[in-house]
């Protein structure tokens, strides 16, 4: 096998695409696309993220929610990343997107992306945010046996390499089981 180097890049596959929800100071809905982020406990997320009007407005409110970015909804989700909250205080609405106030913090859910971490900012130093997890919720039509079921929400991923998103895969084994036959 011939290895490649690239160099020291932010390479890591799958790549969950991520659009962060917040509300400003006078309840108005924004989100914003981040690519670099991961569950980082049972009930922790952290985020990477330079200043933006997502981090003014979580300063404000104190919370955001994390909506998967899905198949259907790209364009919507690839907008909020390339433009900026500042310079478009209705970016939210341009993107198609509908807000409903969580019910567990003070942060939109965005109506259109089915899925969504609920947050409290626990920290936000050195451009890394760390929220706390206080509630997941996800609709119904996504939902298979009260479990969130990939096929049904169609999560997209950041491809990096190629500045492309990608569909997530078919089922290929079962975690926490299958390596047990090595044993």
């Amino acid at each position: 096998m011939t290895r490649i180097d690239f160099g020291a890049k932010p390479i890591m596959l799958p790549q969950p695409v991520l659009i962060i929800g917040t509300y400003d100071e006078n309840g108005v809905p924004n989100a914003m696309n981040a690519a670099w982020g991961i569950t980082t406990d049972f009930q922790e997320i952290t985020i990477s993220l330079s200043e933006h009007k997502t981090t003014k407005n979580f300063a404000v409110t104190g919370a955001f929610t994390v909506s998967m970015a899905t198949e259907d909804q790209v364009v919507a989700c690839d907008y909020v990343g390339i433009e900026s909250g500042d310079k478009v205080p209705d970016k939210f609405a341009r993107a198609g997107f509908h807000a409903t106030k969580s019910s567990f913090v003070n942060a939109p859910l965005i109506n259109e992306l089915p899925m969504a971490l609920e947050c409290k900012v626990k920290s936000f130093e050195n451009g890394i945010l760390i929220g706390e997890i206080v509630n997941v919720s996800a609709d119904e039509n996504v939902c298979t046996d009260g479990k969130v079921d990939p096929k049904k929400l169609r999560p997209i991923t950041f491809d990096p390499c190629n500045n492309t998103y990608i569909g997530l895969g078919n089922k290929v084994g079962n975690a926490f089981k299958d390596g047990a036959a090595l044993k």
